[in-house]
């Protein structure tokens, strides 16, 4: 079973959470680090590897706003985006000035890592900590090749890498917690959900339950009453007659709760199960393919059919035929006269004839578009 309140909820929340880090990390990288890259563009040789760089994590940026709105994820695309953002960085360190390491000439510091965040925050806590891991070896390596590594050097990088790489963590914890909770959530909505879908199934089949009860009060409890008090003996030919039609009613109510593709056919083929133990030859046909009848219907259909079947003494002969604009069962069995009752659901039409001991009957039922149609 599955929740669909609880996914929409779940998503909707992701996305939020997806929008806010992308809002952080336009804010970090338009708001922070682009006026100090104007303010000090001059000190860098040359500036335009600067700006390439700044426009390639822009780009990623961009790409994910494309994303959040259209509800995707980086799926392949995150391995060549976590790449360009690394080479960005990569690419703004090889231009920056010596000494320059962790201070405010260094843009890419304090905004490659946003911007990574962005492309990994649904992924593993472990991947992120290898991409941070990765931003501050790049910045490691710049001072010690390109710097004099001096205490005040190394001291600056490591109070700056606190931010660089605590606030992306917290952001990815934070996340992590919450992916968490919706999960739950969604897992504690979906129980809830099939907790009432049983009952609802449970009170529905009781209600079923009554209703048959109910049903076949009307005609096999007084029959079995009036057995059981000596008032009916189980050898007269109508007692008999009446005990066949009452079996063949209650198989027919038993199959009416079975789920299958024709339900038509497969509560017939019940009620000829009742003749077949009698020794009657029973010949079933179906032809044609129809829409199913409503559970009303259906008993219409096969009363007459299932009465004939029940005082049937040798033979008998049923053919079911059908298409989207009408249904057909017809009987033909050496059960002597038969008094039918009339059908209850409009457009149901019964036709019978008596030769003798042979009876044929024919139950016909037009859909209700047909029957519009036709008065039209």
């Amino acid at each position: 079973m599955t929740d669909t309140g609880g996914a929409e909820i779940h998503a909707a929340l992701w996305r939020g959470l997806r929008s806010a880090v992308l809002l952080v990390a336009v804010v970090v990288l338009v708001g922070l680090s682009l006026p100090n890259l104007v303010r000090r563009i001059d000190t860098y040789e040359p500036s335009a590897a600067q700006w390439i760089s700044f426009a390639a994590l822009a780009a990623v940026l961009a790409v994910e706003a494309v994303l959040v709105v259209g509800g995707r994820t980086w799926a392949r695309l995150r391995v060549p985006a976590i790449a360009l953002v690394l080479a960005a960085s990569a690419l703004s360190y090889a231009t920056l000035p010596d000494g320059k390491t962790s201070t405010a000439v260094d843009w890419v510091f304090g905004v490659a890592n946003w911007v990574g965040l962005v492309v990994l925050l649904d992924r593993p806590l472990r991947t992120l900590l290898a991409f941070l891991a990765a931003h501050e070896v790049t910045a490691v390596v710049n001072l010690v090749v390109s710097d004099e590594a001096s205490r005040a050097a190394v001291l600056r990088l490591a109070t700056g890498s606190v931010s660089v790489l605590g606030y992306p963590l917290c952001a990815a914890v934070v996340t992590t917690a919450l992916h968490r909770i919706a999960t739950s959530s969604a897992s504690a909505r979906q129980e809830a959900d099939r907790v009432r879908t049983e009952e609802a199934v449970a009170v529905e089949t009781h209600r079923r339950r009554r209703q048959r009860l109910a049903e076949l009060s009307a005609t096999t409890t007084p029959l079995l009453e009036g057995l059981a008090r000596g008032d009916l003996s189980p050898e007269d030919a109508a007692v008999q007659r009446r005990c066949a039609i009452e079996a063949a009613r209650m198989r027919r109510l038993f199959a009416e709760v079975d789920a299958v593709p024709d339900p038509l056919l497969h509560e017939i083929r019940h009620c000829a199960d009742i003749a077949d133990r009698k020794g009657v030859l029973v010949e079933l046909d179906s032809r044609g393919k129809w829409p199913t009848p409503p559970l009303s219907v259906r008993r219409d259909l096969t009363e007459p059919a299932l009465t004939a079947l029940a005082t049937a003494s040798s033979t008998a002969r049923i053919t079911v035929t059908g298409d989207a604009e009408l249904v057909s069962v017809s009987v033909v069995a050496d059960c002597g006269t038969l008094d039918v009752a009339d059908p209850a659901t409009p457009g149901v039409r019964v036709e019978s004839f008596t030769d003798e001991d042979t009876t044929w009957m024919e139950v016909r039922w037009q859909p209700i578009r047909r029957q519009t149609l036709s008065r039209q």
